[in-house]
């Protein structure tokens, strides 16, 4: 039914569903897929992550062939080539939460940014630039020019 698949799939690991999450079980005859049955057989999906935030792992299989196989992560990342794109671990803070963290990386290891990260950012720069004019205009004074007369 899915017009799309997609090209990753995320799965937060749950003390519950870990077996189903790690494709460790099987569906009975009559019954609805597993959902690792449905990212691997049905939509094909190119990668499959699990992390589970109660030990920090993060786990990543790769679509080769018919069957996921466990992919090797670089330093704590999965690396997706073709999407130039890594999924990887951050220690940082989230909404006041310290804690490791899964985050999109590019394929050498640096952060995407978040819009609050983002915006942070660009208040950051535009305050050096308003610095930045402020010293300027006051060095033309000093020359005896007015920079508010400047066309």
């Amino acid at each position: 039914q899915e017009q799309v698949s997609p090209f990753v799939v995320v799965e937060l690991l749950s003390p519950g569903t870990e077996d189903e999450d790690h494709g460790q079980t099987v569906s009975a005859p009559g019954k609805p897929p597993t959902k690792w049955q449905v990212y691997e057989q049905i939509l094909r999906v190119p990668y499959y992550v699990i992390f589970s935030r109660y030990t920090n792992e993060l786990q990543g299989f790769h679509l080769v062939g018919d069957h996921y196989k466990p992919a090797v992560l670089n330093q704590d990342r999965l690396l997706m080539p073709e999407l130039g794109l890594s999924l990887g671990l951050w220690r940082g803070s989230f909404r006041d939460i310290p804690r490791l963290w899964l985050r999109w990386m590019t394929l050498e290891g640096n952060l995407i940014p978040l819009a609050s990260e983002e915006l942070a950012q660009a208040q950051l720069e535009a305050i050096k630039a308003k610095q930045r004019a402020e010293r300027l205009a006051a060095r033309l004074r000093e020359l005896g020019i007015n920079p508010d007369q400047l066309d």
